[in-house]
């Protein structure tokens, strides 16, 4: 997959698009379902299967007490959009000038003159340009003069969830890690870097592995049973999520205690995946550490039958 970060990169000879504009925040299946079958009528047309994204998120700019946190930061959406088979993601840096452009004008500039749209496919809430005034009624009218067609999709379900960002992010938030995985056709993961814990964790209970400040979503806090990502090597896991009540003055922390664990090469660098699988519990404020250390051991006790299970069944 290709990746632009400006109109000027792209080539000259790179062709027709079959297109589809939006910040695909969670790359969750209903954006996985319209990629696909962009992917097939780019086939047809001999044209290329294109995304235009914005970072940052158009919210940030126009509303940034309203932006709510991203399920997928731009490096962690670019790896998603690529496993769905996209020939090309244009990344467009949003700003106030850019939000400025009227509706017309944003289809004939970039969709039309500077991306060759054939085709261009959005779902049935799609607004574009100044003050959000385009909608999918107008891009149809703005295909037929320019030469492209619209292929609007209607809200899709899964399990009986709506497909869509919003509910992604508010199943997160709530901790229900099944239904977020049945919106994203995935488990929810977060990409972070070693952090410096307070020393608690080696002292007093378990050695764990604290991810840096991360400032995007999150679930809600509690303990969760997860898989930990690191050099390439899935280990099992369980993580904390929350401010570590028993010790004190409260401080938000993500610490994860490997469950099959053996000594690990980290760097202030070295990328972390943290994938949550199931909550086990809110989190609790303790009267001592041994009170804490006797939970965890049930915790890791509960996880444990949970892998054994997974791992039977070859997930």
């Amino acid at each position: 997959m290709r990746i632009f970060n400006k109109l000027g990169d792209i080539p000259a000879d790179f062709g027709p698009t079959v297109l589809s504009v939006g910040n695909f925040d969670g790359v969750h299946r209903g954006h996985q379902y319209v990629l696909n079958r962009m992917s097939q009528r780019a086939h047809e047309f001999n044209a290329q299967s294109m995304v235009l994204t914005f970072d940052p998120h158009p919210i940030r700019i126009l509303r940034p007490r309203e932006a709510p946190p991203l399920i997928t930061p731009i490096a962690q959406k670019l790896k998603l959009l690529e496993k769905t088979g996209l020939d090309a993601v244009l990344v467009l840096p949003f700003s106030r000038d850019l939000s400025m452009m009227p509706p017309f004008e944003f289809a004939e500039e970039i969709l039309s003159t500077s991306l060759h749209a054939v085709e261009v496919h959005e779902g049935f809430n799609f607004h574009f340009g100044h003050k959000a005034e385009g909608n999918t009624e107008r891009l149809k009218e703005y295909g037929r003069k320019l030469g492209f067609d619209a292929v609007i999709y209607q809200g899709m379900s899964y399990r009986g969830i709506m497909l869509s960002s919003t509910n992604a992010r508010r199943e997160i938030q709530a901790g229900n890690m099944a239904k977020a995985r049945h919106v994203l056709g995935r488990p929810f993961s977060i990409v972070s870097t070693p952090g410096r814990g307070r020393g608690f964790g080696h002292k007093y209970t378990v050695p764990t592995i604290n991810l840096s400040k991360y400032d995007e979503l999150v679930p809600k806090n509690g303990v969760y049973i997860t898989q930990i990502t690191v050099n390439h090597e899935v280990f099992d896991a369980v993580t904390n999520v929350g401010v570590r009540p028993t010790f004190g003055e409260d401080s938000f922390a993500i610490e994860t205690y490997i469950l099959n664990f053996h000594p690990l090469e980290l760097t202030a660098q070295t990328e972390i995946e943290l994938t949550f699988l199931k909550r086990l519990r809110d989190e609790i404020k303790f009267p001592n550490p041994d009170a804490l250390k006797a939970q965890i051991g049930k915790d890791v006790a509960r996880a444990q039958r949970y892998f054994r299970i997974v791992h039977k069944l070859g997930r």
